[in-house]
């Protein structure tokens, strides 16, 4: 028996007890005489204790012993005279009888430890020594117990969970396909999915109401920050259902998350926000709503008084930070500038009015307004004494983008973010194009199968431009956690989309001809959802990145380093499937 207990298992009710441990060396402390260690596995830790007059062989022995070595040890429980009130086991150690060493281990390349000196290099090597530490076992832990947890809710909903293939035909709409060669049909190849989308739909007019799978999707994407070319998707389709039904029951999902891993109860109804609402008062459709400092539109109230940059602009907004007018001096203004003018952000300048203290107004801009019209200003936002306005003005998707940056960066800044706070809202009411200005066309704002809004159908002839979608996002503190749609299921509809979008009926056919022949034989109403798994795993455990949450990631550069993949094949493999690789022209 290489254990009776666990090492996170014993208490002090179990003094006395004969046991066995088996575990890895976390920490030796020799005080010459006597000796300390403590013994690791994945449920806590258990000091083992070691001395000269019980046993001098056996202290010769642990002297001998080093970090990461696996052992089995024999003793009894006894009760500790300098307990640790900070792991459980912390008021028992074991007394060592017997020891054996199950496997050596040379000193691993940084320490085990919950906050370890191993950079991001070394740990991504060594991952399965990273994941020995306890905050990533922690994680791993909750993101199993969240899994099990969504399992049940759907359950307890009717949901079927429906296995969907993973070698499928390819259908680039939106990111790269990962494409597989067949050594079958030479110079054909399957695709990896980047989602499920058209099996649920399938299902749906199979007849399986309620389907969900919480599956591994793969995305040959360009590299950005905290983005994995595979990961996990909630992925769930449901027959006969408008969008508050969808809302409805996937936000009871969510309460019933927050309240079963978080303690947290939300009694009253998610916020909704309209697409358009969103952007207008928070520069981005994904809003984080733990702190205010919405945007407000003062266009009108600034312009026409002879300053030209704001008289030429297509839109003017302001922010209010609250009582930090003398807080924000010209060093910090300056640093506010140079953050909104960053290429990624792309404003010209900031401009500001501070309310002072004593009731007076200064600006940046006061040499073409009157102290009434910043005074104006100032009510506009509701400001108050030692209250200070940012603005920003220009074109007005750029302008609104650029607040709403400025926005998270004050609340970074000034920590006003509160930990554990968490303000989930639904943003609905998308607009179901996009115009890309380089190819001259169309796209899908989600997807190609979503649904216009019933009322917008007659706009898909006259101005694409204008159709709302009958879309939904899920954001959690400024995180898009999930999004979805209800479904186009009748094929003339579908086919106008892909008319839209620039697809000739013979591309539709050639790519999705399949699903438009289903639709022929009694497609149902649907429509669906899916949440990004790991992201709502990384902000249930605090992380900033979903590597903290998944097993085995990819580095930022989309490289395995502990496997060393991507990698090269062979030339008898490429030849076998009839692909040459050619040289690298650039």
């Amino acid at each position: 028996m290489y254990r009776t207990h666990t090492c996170g298992e014993l208490r002090i009710s179990d003094v006395n007890k004969e046991v066995t441990l088996s575990g890895w060396i976390q920490k030796i402390r020799d005080l010459g005489s006597v000796i300390f260690i403590d013994l690791r596995d994945r449920y806590g830790i258990t000091q083992l204790y070691f001395d000269n007059v019980l046993n001098p062989e056996l202290l010769e022995q642990a002297r001998k012993l080093g970090r990461e070595y696996v052992l089995r040890i024999k003793g009894s429980v006894r009760e500790r005279e300098n307990k640790n009130p900070n792991i459980p086991t912390g008021d028992i150690e074991i007394v060592v009888k017997e020891l054996e060493i199950l496997n050596k281990s040379e000193v691993p390349p940084f320490t085990i430890e919950e906050n370890t000196d191993g950079g991001e290099e070394q740990l991504m090597k060594y991952r399965y020594l990273d994941l020995r530490r306890p905050n990533l076992q922690r994680a791993l832990l909750l993101r199993y117990q969240m899994a099990r947890h969504i399992r049940n809710y759907l359950d307890q909903h009717n949901f079927v969970e429906i296995e969907t293939p993973f070698l499928i035909k390819s259908t680039p709409e939106g990111a790269r396909d990962f494409i597989v060669p067949s050594r079958l049909y030479r110079g054909s190849f399957y695709a990896l999915p980047q989602s499920p989308q058209l099996f649920k739909q399938l299902l749906m007019v199979a007849g399986y109401d309620r389907y969900f799978q919480v599956v591994k999707c793969f995305r040959d994407e360009d590299f950005r920050a905290d983005r994995q070319p595979e990961f996990t998707q909630i992925d769930c389709e449901l027959s006969f259902v408008t969008q508050d039904d969808i809302l409805n029951i996937f936000e009871g999902l969510a309460k019933y998350l927050f309240k079963t891993i978080k303690g947290i109860e939300f009694t009253d109804p998610f916020p909704r926000l309209s697409y358009s609402e969103a952007i207008e008062r928070y520069g981005t459709d994904k809003p984080d709503l733990r702190f205010g400092m919405e945007i407000i539109d003062i266009t009108s109230l600034l312009q026409g008084h002879g300053f030209k940059v704001f008289d030429s602009a297509k839109y003017i907004g302001g922010i209010k930070v609250e009582g930090k007018a003398d807080f924000y001096s010209r060093k910090k203004i300056d640093q506010l500038t140079d953050f909104v003018k960053r290429p990624q952000i792309g404003a010209k300048g900031l401009a500001w009015i501070k309310y002072n203290t004593d009731g007076s107004v200064k600006s940046s801009v006061d040499k073409f307004y009157t102290p009434e019209t910043l005074q104006k200003v100032l009510s506009e936002l509701d400001a108050q004494p030692n209250d200070i306005v940012f603005i920003i003005s220009g074109d007005k998707q750029l302008g609104l983008r650029a607040l709403g940056e400025l926005r998270l960066e004050i609340a970074r800044s000034l920590r006003l973010i509160k930990e554990g706070d968490f303000k989930p809202l639904w943003v609905v009411d998308f607009p179901m194009f996009e115009w890309d200005e380089e190819e001259e066309r169309y796209k899908a704002m989600h997807h190609p199968f979503t649904s216009p809004k019933q009322e917008d159908i007659p706009l898909l002839d006259r101005d694409p431009g204008k159709v709302r979608a009958n879309a939904y996002d899920f954001v959690i503190n400024g995180v898009e956690i999930g999004g979805g749609s209800i479904r186009i299921h009748k094929r003339d509809i579908q086919q106008k989309v892909f008319e839209i979008l620039g697809l000739t009926p013979q591309e539709a056919n050639e790519k999705f001809g399949f699903l438009l022949e289903a639709f022929k034989y009694g497609a149902p109403p649907h429509g669906g959802i899916a949440f990004g798994f790991d992201r709502w795993v990384a902000i249930f455990n605090g992380s900033k990145s979903i590597k903290d949450v998944i097993a085995f990631p990819k580095n930022s550069a989309g490289r395995d380093l502990m496997l060393d993949a991507p990698s090269p094949v062979s030339k008898e493999q490429l030849d076998e499937l009839g692909i040459e690789i050619k040289p690298d022209t650039e």
